[in-house]
């Protein structure tokens, strides 16, 4: 069976990082004698000009044939509101992607931060993606606006035992769950109910809850007091942007979005339209969430060149981010886009 990878730009800065990593991904698997099919399709922005809608059916269709997503970010911060042709596209909703995972790792010797934070994805305040029709705010008169969270069993403990699987794959020791409880009783506490029900499951693994106030004072204090940080939908999309700034810029911060039967790698960062089109942007972020993806696949799909090229980008890039000659603006270099990905790609080439 050939694998299959769909290849979404996205928006703005999307257009030019993800084609960096394809390339990655191509010279890598090149390189080991091996090969995927890749199929670009359309979303967000180019979507909508094609077919009238930022998810068409076209890509939904293609997307149930693949075996892993490579999708840039979306802009849907500038989309047209009031129009319902232009929305964030539901893909978490559609192929149940209920699993960032974020990690936070500095390249500084100074530092020694290394954390992996699991966001869960569907659910809490962010929650539209899961919802039929409206949204979980609604304003009944122009001086009241209402929020609704959303907080199940099944979504509290799928990404609860994701923490702790990848605890135990990834040789972790410690798995922190970040929650408000003494606020919100009844949706943190059962979102901690489930996080400890799944901890009793991995008796190797050290578990530990701390109030999300004290979680981020922590992070800057003693970020190195953290292993794997699993906490609901808000909160984790707060506290990987910690994690990123912590080590040095948001364009070194890789994602991936898991689900059960497919996963989607989208770096942590937006689409930050204001240096769109300029080559500048950081693509080490997209590249190595690529390099998440290959190693979920392989691991999947039992693959071992997949999990051999992961290792081979992730490793590539972390010699050209060490030697700092071809470095992005974002992280102290002056190089541009297309520069760090072909000395990226240099690496690769020259592996023995």
């Amino acid at each position: 069976m050939k694998l299959k990878i769909a290849i979404m730009n996205g928006d703005d800065i999307g257009i030019e990082i993800v084609p960096m990593a394809k390339l990655v991904l191509t010279e890598t698997l090149k390189y080991l004698n091996y090969s995927v099919e890749l199929i670009d399709l359309p979303i967000g922005k180019l979507a909508h000009s094609q077919y009238g809608d930022t998810f068409p059916e076209y890509t939904v269709s293609q997307l149930n044939e693949v075996h892993g997503i490579i999708c840039g970010p979306i802009g849907h911060n500038n989309y047209p509101r009031n129009d319902s042709t232009w929305t964030m596209p539901p893909i978490r909703k559609k192929f149940e992607l209920y699993a960032a995972i974020r990690p936070a790792k500095s390249y500084d010797n100074s530092k020694n931060i290394d954390i992996i934070f699991v966001r869960e994805l569907t659910e809490g305040l962010q929650s539209s993606d899961t919802i039929v029709g409206g949204y979980p705010e609604f304003r009944p008169n122009d001086e009241i606006t209402i929020a609704s969270r959303v907080i199940t069993r099944k979504g509290s403990h799928r990404v609860a035992k994701a923490a702790f699987d990848l605890a135990v794959n990834k040789n972790r020791s410690k798995v922190t769950a970040a929650h408000k409880e003494p606020l919100f009783r009844l949706s943190c506490g059962m979102f901690l109910e489930e996080c400890v029900k799944v901890s009793k499951e991995y008796p190797s693994i050290s578990y530990e809850d701390i109030l999300i106030d004290t979680t981020a004072m922590h992070l800057v204090s003693n970020p190195e007091s953290f292993d794997v940080v699993v906490t609901t939908n808000q909160f984790g999309d707060i506290l990987s942007d910690i994690g990123a700034g912590l080590i040095g810029s948001i364009g070194m911060a890789p994602g991936l979005c898991l689900g059960d039967n497919i996963a989607m790698a989208q770096a942590t960062h937006g689409s930050a339209p204001d240096i769109a089109g300029k080559n500048v942007a950081n693509p080490y972020a997209m590249i190595i969430s690529t390099s998440m993806l290959l190693s979920w696949m392989g691991a999947k799909y039992s693959e071992d060149k997949l999990i051999m090229a992961s290792n081979i980008i992730e490793e590539s890039a972390l010699e050209v981010i060490k030697e700092r000659k071809y470095l992005t603006a974002d992280i102290g270099g002056k190089s541009s886009t297309i520069d760090m990905t072909n000395a990226i790609i240099e690496k690769v080439k020259t592996r023995q």
